[in-house]
């Protein structure tokens, strides 16, 4: 496969649904698979319920970068973990994740978006990387095509890798089935039965399933199963465009973004494209109802937002969606099982443009295909990976704002951990969620 998965990928996973485990996790992403795989590593009995598909949603829809570069620093312990994980696990998978170390660069065209980039090296020096600031002749020496000589520098990380996302989550599951990790797709989990505050169960549309555990993996969807369980989870959507284009002259093996465009060599000789300031927004009560807590990030990054009108039937943040529902009815889950935004073909055409003025010599690229995705979101860009404090047994691992792909076994590792009742590898204190209700004030982390 050489696309994102889709509702016309046919199902792999049929498991019947036992009568109890250790661990249920919602949502076949790449954290709850790479979370189950662990779990199962522990010695829990998990099972992995998804509505849809595995890495049918953003998890295979995402760049394929494997990034410390430019990490929030509470987040660069866990992303050089994640690293050594991927490598472990395309190991464990014959390959099959398709990890390659090219190195990740940022490059800069002005003065001051060059001075921003040298500030966070600071933040890689704390953390023993292997980061490093380019010069202009440096920057060229990046490529193997005549560049328009726009950058006046940059940033990188030679030890960042790369992967194909639609192969590496699919990999990454078998591996975890394998291992004795039950699995079952076209499964929405509707509800969780609680007792005496503590969860003891999930009822499935296919139906119930006993557990002391869960955990909500469920990337653009979380804030809706939790809203109704009366978790306040500030998590909006944004929609992002990825083309891929047909197998051309390598200009570059290096991934690399500036202000305006990313680049990631393919597997197959082509490169996956897309946009570094433009993400689509959708109005609907829930982005009106955490609009105070997003101002910050808004003032931030406005410029690169592009409101999209009132949100669309079915996504989870529309108008008229179903917010409260019993375990006996059919959940906007299973109403939309694979969230596929239409490509958007005007961001797909400046990804041309802005190709072809970078390398004038190679000029507009072909596109063989083009998707979009929705990306989970909160205020700071970074992730809630806790406890619920009032809802004993049930965890969030969601918000991932970009960055899941790259971090995702570091993530899994964490919750496998938690769960699990195992002392923290790292300090979590930035990923809690009552950070959004304790009066703390939002630090809002780097959006890339």
């Amino acid at each position: 496969m050489a696309a994102p998965i889709t509702i016309n990928t046919p199902i792999t996973y049929a498991d019947a649904l036992p009568d109890a485990v250790d661990v249920v996790i919602i949502g076949g992403g790449v954290i709850g698979i790479f979370s189950a795989l662990y779990l199962n590593r522990l010695g829990k009995r998990v099972l992995v319920c998804e509505k849809g598909r595995i890495a049918g949603e953003q998890s295979s829809r995402n760049w394929g970068w494997i990034r410390q570069h430019g990490r929030d620093a509470a987040e660069l312990p866990i992303t050089k973990q994640a690293l050594k994980l991927w490598h472990q696990v395309d190991a464990e998978t014959g390959g099959a994740c398709g990890v390659k170390t090219v190195g990740i660069s940022y490059l800069a065209s002005s003065a001051p978006e060059l001075a921003k980039l040298h500030q966070w090296l600071q933040v890689a020096k704390q953390h023993d990387m292997d980061s490093y600031a380019m010069d202009q002749r440096q920057v060229n020496q990046l490529f193997t095509q005549p560049i328009h000589g726009q950058w006046l520098g940059g940033t990188c990380t030679p030890s960042d890798a790369k992967a194909e996302p639609w192969q590496a989550v699919p990999a990454v599951a078998k591996l975890a089935h394998a291992e004795g990790v039950l699995m079952r797709e076209n499964c929405a989990v509707r509800d969780l039965t609680i007792e005496a505050g503590k969860v003891t169960g999930v009822v499935t549309e296919s139906g119930s399933v006993k557990c002391a555990q869960v955990v909500l993996c469920g990337g653009a969807w979380s804030s809706l199963f939790a809203k109704r369980l009366g978790i306040n989870l500030p998590q909006l959507s944004v929609e992002a465009t990825v083309a891929q284009t047909e197998p051309m002259q390598a200009g570059v093996e290096a991934s690399w973004v500036d202000e305006h465009l990313s680049m990631r060599r393919r597997d197959d000789g082509g490169y996956s494209l897309a946009l570094a300031d433009s993400h689509g927004f959708f109005i609907g009560p829930d982005a009106l109802r955490h609009t105070p807590k997003f101002l910050p990030l808004l003032t931030k990054s406005w410029q690169d937002i592009q409101f999209m009108g009132f949100g669309r039937k079915g996504y989870p943040d529309a108008w008229g969606l179903e917010r409260q529902w019993q375990a006996g009815d059919k959940t906007p889950f299973e109403q939309m099982r694979v969230l596929e935004p239409a490509s958007h073909l005007g961001r797909v055409a400046k990804m041309q443009a802005r190709f072809a003025k970078r390398f004038p010599n190679m000029g507009k690229p072909i596109i063989k295909r083009s998707w979009s995705g929705m990306i989970d979101a909160m205020p700071d860009v970074v992730p809630v990976v806790d406890e619920v404090k009032h809802l004993s047994g049930f965890y969030l691992a969601t918000g991932m704002s970009a960055h899941g792909f790259g971090i995702g076994p570091g993530y899994g590792r964490v919750v496998a951990r938690m769960v699990a009742g195992l002392p923290a590898e790292h300090d979590l204190q930035r990923f809690r969620l009552s950070r959004f209700s304790d009066g703390s004030k939002l630090d809002v982390g780097p959006a890339l």
